[in-house]
């Protein structure tokens, strides 16, 4: 068994049983391309690396034989792997990422011509209905060139998916091999959430006891964001709502930060209708009645807070979109206990569906949650929190 076996699925398994043929050309930047092979094969993914002679000058090609378990395609021969691959054959690959794409390739793919493996390799695609991702990277001046530029457009218009450089030091380099799995995982994903725009909140909020002292609680936002993340994967235009100390993701289409519950409320009412409405917040029960005080509290003697309840934030979002989800967390009750508390805020709050936890049972990468319907339909979840992000939006696509 190749080593690069035994990584597989290591993360997700959102990419099992897809296969990709990774097309590297002649750019420095394709010394990231043993990185990004491996992070597709955690996902699950089957890499077929096919290289230009120009990277072999970069990156040997053993470093990705290496790093896939398969000796790269670096001619073609009698075998015809161009049409093995991406021909109209019953097991074609999926997706052809070419990345890093130099200038050149992009002209060449951009006019039809195929003298390397990897333009070969896209003429075939394209001619075979097999969705190609193209990621340039090359020096700014070139990345400038008007005639680069309508070669991307020319691309763009026949289907062909870009994915943009980083614009630093004069260079159009190549995303981090992070941000390309998330764009890989997207145009490979379901796509049942294609379109919908999808609003999270998510994170803790803080009620001023005064200019310095808040009232908070032990919320990381965790699930919200692998929730927020899974509908991102999904195709949807995720709307985020984040406390402070949460940094917005750079997929979000839209990203809000609140402190208070009243920030809250105040989003809320200059919100647009959402499809999907997700509020896995931690949104403070309590705030300081008469409101907080000036200035700060002198900490030499004891000091008597009086606290009211706050705005429900759920009970505003309700006319706001078709499906509402609510969430309710408590510590160290009964499974029957737990159920019954979430099915009386479930009603009250008017959702269509409401998952429910015992924080007594997380951690910080682990969950266990029951999922609720309005009809009275429940299922449990647990593992680790962007498997049960999944499951939670399969019930959110099944209500939509």
């Amino acid at each position: 068994m190749h080593p690069s076996l035994e990584i597989s699925c290591t993360l997700s398994r959102k990419l099992l049983g897809r296969k990709i043929v990774l097309g590297v050309t002649g750019s420095i930047a394709a010394v990231e391309t043993i990185k990004l092979a491996r992070l597709l094969i955690r996902h699950g993914a089957q890499v077929i690396p096919v290289m230009t002679d120009a990277s072999t000058r970069i990156i040997h090609p053993d470093s990705l034989e290496f790093a896939t378990g398969r000796h790269p395609i670096t001619k073609l021969t009698g075998a015809v792997e161009h049409v093995a691959l991406l021909g109209k054959t019953s097991d074609h690959a999926d997706l052809l990422l070419i990345a890093p794409a130099t200038a050149n390739t992009i002209g060449k793919i951009a006019y039809g011509i195929d003298d390397t493996p990897v333009t070969t390799m896209a003429t075939t695609a394209l001619g075979s209905g097999i969705p190609v991702l193209i990621i340039p990277a090359m020096h700014g001046s070139m990345y400038d060139h008007k005639i680069v530029l309508e070669n991307i457009e020319k691309l763009k218009s026949i289907g062909v998916h870009f994915m943009d450089p980083r614009l630093e030091e004069r260079v159009a380099k190549i995303p981090s091999v992070e941000d390309m799995v998330d764009k890989v995982l997207v145009l490979l994903g379901p796509k049942d959430l294609d379109g919908k725009r999808v609003l999270v909140i998510t994170g803790a909020t803080m009620e001023p006891i005064d200019d310095m002292r808040v009232i908070s609680n032990r919320s990381s936002g965790a699930t919200g964001l692998a929730i927020a993340k899974e509908a991102f994967y999904r195709g949807a235009e995720v709307i985020l709502w984040h406390s402070a100390n949460i940094e917005p993701p750079k997929w979000a289409a839209k990203a809000q930060s609140f402190k208070s519950t009243a920030d809250l409320i105040a989003l809320t009412k200059k919100l647009r209708r959402a499809e999907v409405i997700l509020v896995p917040a931690a949104i403070s029960d309590f705030c300081v009645k008469g409101g907080p005080s000036k200035g700060k509290v002198p900490s030499d003697k004891a000091l008597t807070i009086s606290l009211e309840p706050t705005p429900k934030v759920i009970l505003a979002l309700a006319s706001k979109t078709r499906i509402l989800v609510g969430f309710k967390a408590e510590s160290k009750i009964s499974h029957e206990e737990l159920l019954l508390r979430a099915r009386d805020r479930m009603k009250r709050s008017k959702a269509t569906l409401f998952v429910a936890n015992d924080l007594s049972r997380v951690t910080h990468d682990q969950t266990e949650v029951m999922i609720l319907d309005k009809k009275g339909g429940m299922i449990e979840a647990k593992g680790p929190k962007d498997k049960v992000a999944a499951a939670i939006l399969d019930q959110v696509v099944k209500w939509l």
